[in-house]
């Protein structure tokens, strides 16, 4: 079969090439995007994507760096996004397990001894398969984890409140009661400062995007990026940052609130507006994001996605050395 994978040359294929294959694909996302991906710093990653031909036509695409783990030299998909692994735009079993051949006779080739890849979940395909999964679990690779990401089905006829638990319908009146009000936002500085001090104070952590980061994407794709906030008296006091990944599924980022205005409830409002703005621009699907590290869960965080009607399913990390 005249398969064939080498690293993405964009003097070779564009990057505009990439991404009109990525949008068009079965289960490409933002996170695939040599658009999104380029606002990382040229020295923060070696990037080592992938670009797979079937007698000389692009069959499938994988956004890749190269990176160290200890001593070992990793291809990993990708380091630097939620989501990596092979994007396609049609793939048969047989196809699958011919990428993930080639791919593991190039990495051997280029002097790695590990890949890992890191699939998006399946509310973000076209048409949903696991021949992708199946062909790397045939080919050697093994489950480094598999996080749990809660993800609401948006209804197209039911009525949003009714897949909300009692006490979360019960929160959602009592906000809209006190006066909170919805709203896309620009201050970016306003939410951030709530979300450092909640991270700060719940986990001694900062965000894993800065300030200065977190604007330039929001500008590099205003309409795929963007702050859904919560006001009291025009003062915000809750936001989430929700990335459209793709044409079926929005994907929230850093949920947030002012612990001293917790008693209004904001979040619960802001979800019931965002999910709105869903059902009015046809997304499908909205992933609230992990509520797992490590395959541990956070229960708490897992109970209060779940009051609005999201269910776990998988996010896999697979791996296998060569």
């Amino acid at each position: 079969m005249s398969y064939s994978i080498e690293q993405w040359q964009p003097e070779q294929y564009s990057a505009e090439e990439w991404d009109k294959f990525v949008l068009a694909a079965d289960n490409g996302t933002i996170f695939h995007e040599r658009t999104f991906l380029s606002y990382h710093p040229a020295e923060r990653f070696n990037d080592h994507s992938l670009v797979v031909r079937f007698k000389g036509n692009v069959q499938a695409l994988l956004p890749a760096v190269e990176w160290k783990i200890d001593k070992d030299k990793t291809l990993f998909s990708h380091r630097g996004a939620s989501y990596g692994g092979f994007v396609y735009q049609d793939v048969s079993l047989e196809a699958a397990l011919h990428w993930v051949g080639a791919l593991k006779d190039y990495a051997r080739q280029m002097g790695f001894t590990r890949i890992i890849l890191t699939l998006p979940p399946m509310v973000y395909a076209k048409r949903p398969t696991n021949y992708c999964d199946f062909a790397l679990l045939s080919e050697g690779f093994r489950y480094q984890k598999r996080e749990l990401t809660a993800a609401l089905a948006i209804p197209k006829e039911t009525p949003l409140l009714s897949l909300f638990k009692q006490e979360a319908r019960t929160a959602t009146r009592k906000a809209t009661k006190m006066g909170v009000q919805i709203a896309k936002s620009n201050d970016y500085a306003a939410y951030y400062d709530i979300l450092s001090r909640n991270l700060k104070m719940r986990h001694d952590a900062s965000p894993t995007h800065s300030l200065a980061e977190l604007e330039y994407l929001a500008q590099k794709f205003p309409e795929r990026i963007m702050l859904h906030a919560a006001f009291l008296e025009e003062r915000m006091i809750a936001g989430v940052v929700n990335f459209i990944g793709n044409a079926r599924t929005m994907l929230g980022f850093y949920i947030s609130d002012n612990k001293e205005f917790q008693e209004y409830r904001a979040l619960n409002l802001l979800f019931y507006e965002i999910f709105q703005e869903c059902v009015q621009s046809g997304i499908e699907w909205y992933d609230f994001g992990t509520f797992t590290l490590n395959m541990q869960p956070n229960f708490g965080l897992g109970k209060f996605k779940e009051t609005f009607g999201a269910r776990g399913i998988f996010r896999d990390t697979l791996e296998v050395w060569l």
